[in-house]
């Protein structure tokens, strides 16, 4: 039963989806795995950041030295920033305290500190919401424009770190090291997105919510609809106002 009705979950992806049985991915028309067909939430994961992963691999070719410079800089940031291990979203729901996995996900975690101290966090949405499920944000404003991202980053869902209910996880396409700025929190212990072998390697976790599971659930619960090609997008704003970095 199932597994009859994610199937007919499959049916609603449209932007993903070619034929009753195949998912592609939007850009590289690149057939999912068994496990992914099988699997419709991994799409609500990554339907979001696909065309962002696309513009960041072709201003990869464009752009080469632009892209060392911002890694360099991106170095830098980090070093000032390195004992900085909390992050505060500040959201018009309430406030979300993270602590960020320093030890367990450095790539993914400095990744996440770069984003808030560039300010590009705020006036972003939760842009996804899927009760029972998870909640995603971290890339567009509440118009619906999509927020140029840095290159993406090498994914580290081999951690031995869970996506347990609280914890944060990065958000991607189909191609395993394409997470940028896109994040997700899980509303309840998601196994299934953890890192199982190379061919279904599954989704980092870099932090967990120490305060504001409450604001968390919250955003859970408001009423969905679809906009454009993006489903379950909230119909009223879940704004984060501000993000911040804290000892």
């Amino acid at each position: 039963m199932r597994k009859i009705l994610l199937i007919l979950v499959i049916f609603s992806l449209t932007a993903c989806t070619q034929s009753a049985d195949v998912i592609l991915d939007e850009n590289s028309a690149k057939p999912m795995n068994s496990s992914e067909l099988l699997n419709p939430e991994l799409n609500a994961l990554e339907k979001n950041q696909t065309s962002s992963s696309a513009n960041n691999q072709s201003q990869s070719t464009q752009n080469k030295g632009d892209q060392t410079s911002q890694q360099n800089n991106t170095y830098k940031i980090n070093e000032e920033v390195k004992n900085m291990n909390t992050a505060t979203l500040t959201t018009n729901k309430g406030k979300i305290v993270i602590k960020l996995y320093t030890e367990n996900a450095p790539i993914s975690s400095d990744n996440f500190k770069k984003y808030v101290i560039n300010g590009f966090y705020d006036g972003t949405i939760f842009h996804r919401v899927m009760s029972g499920f998870m909640i995603q944000g971290g890339g567009f404003t509440a118009n619906g424009d999509q927020k140029k991202t840095e290159a993406p980053i090498k994914n580290e869902a081999k951690n031995g770190l869970k996506n347990n209910r609280g914890t944060l996880a990065m958000a991607r396409t189909m191609v395993v090291d394409s997470a940028t700025s896109q994040f997700f929190i899980n509303l309840v212990d998601n196994d299934f997105l953890n890192y199982q072998d190379d061919s279904n390697y599954g989704y980092a976790v870099f932090g967990e919510v120490t305060e504001g599971m409450d604001v968390v659930d919250m955003i859970a619960g408001v009423k969905t609809t679809t906009n454009g090609m993006h489903e379950n997008w909230p119909i009223e704003d879940i704004v984060i106002e501000s993000a911040v970095l804290s000892d």
